[in-house]
């Protein structure tokens, strides 16, 4: 355990947090004018399974005006201790955010796992 800890890049919640938003507003506009009623939530890490990102909601492309009305916003969970016991660097740590960022507003779209492996972003 001491060696996992050893290797497991520590950084602040706030600076994670940070990293988070700026992995969204890296979004190119087109895509991100597109995304509708997401919140962006940080958790230590995701109980008994291995994630570092969850997308909980209902994607776009399964939206309709009567089936999509006074719902809560999905979510798109990242995991902060999962990513960064991946990392070395923050920089490590900047890439792995925006690369489940993508992979999570993927799924916002409707986009399946398969897709996902398949675009590179799985």
């Amino acid at each position: 355990m001491g060696n996992y800890a050893a290797k497991m890049f520590v950084i602040s919640n706030e600076r994670f947090e940070e990293l988070a938003g700026e992995a969204l507003s890296s979004l190119p506009a087109d895509l991100a004018d597109h995304m509708e009623n997401v919140a962006i939530i940080v958790e230590d890490e995701a109980k008994g399974r291995s994630l570092f990102g969850l997308y909980e909601g209902i994607p776009l492309t399964k939206r309709g005006p009567i089936s999509y009305s006074g719902v809560m916003p999905d979510r798109i969970t990242l995991y902060q201790t999962a990513i960064c016991s991946v990392c070395t660097s923050e920089n490590d740590v900047k890439v792995q955010v925006r690369r489940t960022v993508i992979h999570e507003v993927g799924h916002h779209f409707g986009i399946s796992e398969e897709k996902l492996d398949e675009l590179g972003w799985a």
